[in-house]
């Protein structure tokens, strides 16, 4: 787990590249700047007050990747000087002042002195940073809310997809693989995961996307309604029946049927619908015209139904026609990496709908990634509820969570999370074979550099060469992947996207 990801994150599926730039004139400062930021997992670029500009030309792109720029820079009147500079190439980036006096006191031109957003005093700890961080982002979405540059938000996607996990980012292959395929996928998982989201997300991504998506719990129906639900009905087909109404299936032609709960879906029903799977045709309830059924199926399960039809609670010959292709959505407390980055994007959708916004720190971050989340994504999303309502605008400390969730104390020790995302990162190695040294020695830079444009090559080939995907797959930054590119000449696949957006 990296607290960092408290900050960045995933936004309708696309990375959001970011770097944070110190300018400081103090090499000890540089260095403990450093190490902070690189603990909260972001990419830093250190300069001084005399190179800057030449050191933002040779790193920077675009100012928009720019999260944020800390000036430690004494005395306070070079700190502003340098500023307006900064200013002068990008009027969006927030500026956080280290050991200084905010700028409102002062008489400064009004072009940049809203970009100030914060002075921070030294020792700078991993709290006080993690907070400055997201107040820049905040300030940038706001920015970019305001030109209209908003990035993108499929509607509820970041619920559950968004992280940096290996089981999400597998998620999201399958996701890739399949969501143009016309075949019956079955997602299985716990409550809470977002199996509906990955569906809608298929759909939206899918040849059928003009057409209408139609979700039924197929659980939440009394058994003798779900038939007419599903298929719809003619007028007088049963008492009550005063008019024909088309089913979910009619509904839904052209587009995508998702089947949520199939696991309580009564025997009698598994019939029909395994029929529907078969000749893809249906009949209304009292009707007598076949109707085609032009639909794709999703289907949806919290339920083993491998166990079920070893108890002959569910057909053997459905669950095959359903199990075309199956994504497995991994529950939270499988990832808890990822906690921090749906922290994030839960309190940006709150602070959207102006409904007020809130802070963690970093001790009630790792509170919470000790919890078992037995509701998955979907307690997670009513806990920051509950929290924005009696702490609007606070900082959430571990004494502000409801018992339950504390699992630490305040003030705990850094160390130990330090460690377990270290090794975190050491368990998503693979396992090399112990390679011999030549007799006659070798050229190490060139076999290390020959090494890594192979394993860039061989995630480019598995993405299809979408650069964003394989960026993921070899767990470095989209912008590096494309600076590793450059470097060894490596061209994309001829009509391929990078899968990035700015």
């Amino acid at each position: 787990m990296q607290l960092g990801a408290v900050r960045g994150g995933q936004v309708g599926g696309m990375w959001r590249d970011s770097r944070v730039l110190v300018i400081s004139d103090t090499p000890e400062r540089q260095q403990v700047l450093r190490i902070i930021l690189d603990f909260l997992g972001e990419e830093v670029v250190l300069t001084d007050s005399q190179r800057w500009q030449d050191d933002f030309a040779a790193r920077i792109e675009d100012p928009h990747e720019v999260l944020t720029v800390l000036l430690d820079i004494q005395p306070e009147e070079k700190a502003f000087s340098v500023a307006a500079s900064v200013s002068a190439w990008s009027s969006d980036v927030p500026l956080l002042l280290v050991d200084g006096r905010l700028p409102e006191a002062r008489q400064l031109d009004e072009c940049y002195r809203h970009q100030f957003i914060g002075s921070l005093s030294w020792p700078l700890g991993y709290g006080v940073l993690s907070d400055a961080l997201r107040r820049a982002q905040v300030f940038k979405d706001q920015q970019a809310q305001d030109s209209g540059l908003m990035y993108r938000r499929d509607a509820e996607l970041f619920r559950s997809l968004v992280g940096a996990s290996r089981s999400v980012c597998e998620v999201r292959h399958l996701m890739v693989q399949v969501a143009d395929k016309d075949v019956t996928v079955l997602i299985l998982g716990e409550s809470g995961t977002g199996k509906e989201v990955v569906a809608r997300n298929l759909h939206y991504q899918s040849n059928r996307r003009d057409h209408a998506f139609v979700p039924i719990n197929c659980g939440a129906i009394p058994a003798e309604l779900l038939e007419s639900e599903l298929f719809g009905h003619e007028k007088g087909a049963f008492t009550g029946a005063i008019s024909a109404r088309p089913g979910r299936f009619e509904l839904a032609q052209g587009g995508t049927i998702f089947l949520d709960e199939i696991g309580d879906m009564p025997l009698s029903m598994q019939v029909k619908l395994l029929r529907v799977l078969q000749e893809r045709t249906f009949e209304r309830v009292g009707g007598t015209k076949t109707i085609k059924a032009d639909v794709r199926i999703i289907a949806a399960t919290h339920r083993q139904l491998e166990e079920q039809i070893k108890e002959s609670k569910f057909r053997e010959d459905l669950y095959y026609r359903l199990n075309v292709f199956p994504i497995e959505m991994p529950p939270l407390r499988e990832r808890t990496e990822d906690i921090p980055l749906l922290i994030n994007e839960l309190t940006l959708r709150m602070e959207q709908e102006k409904r007020g916004s809130l802070q963690f720190s970093s001790a009630a971050i790792m509170s919470l990634t000790r919890h078992e989340w037995p509701g998955n994504v979907r307690e997670l999303a009513n806990l920051i509820e509950r929290l924005v309502i009696t702490h609007a605008y606070g900082v959430i400390q571990v004494a502000d969570l409801p018992k339950k969730y504390r699992h630490i104390q305040d003030g705990e020790e850094y160390q130990e999370v330090q460690e377990q995302a270290v090794r975190s990162q050491l368990n998503w190695l693979p396992e090399l074979p112990t390679a011999k040294l030549p007799v006659n020695g070798l050229d190490l830079k060139d076999y290390l550099d020959n090494l890594e444009k192979n394993f860039i090559v061989q995630a480019l080939e598995d993405c299809g060469g979408v650069v964003a995907r394989a960026a993921e797959k070899l767990h470095i930054r989209r912008t590096t992947l494309v600076e590793k590119m450059r470097k060894y000449q490596i061209q994309r696949i001829d009509g391929q996207s990078d899968g990035h957006t700015d």
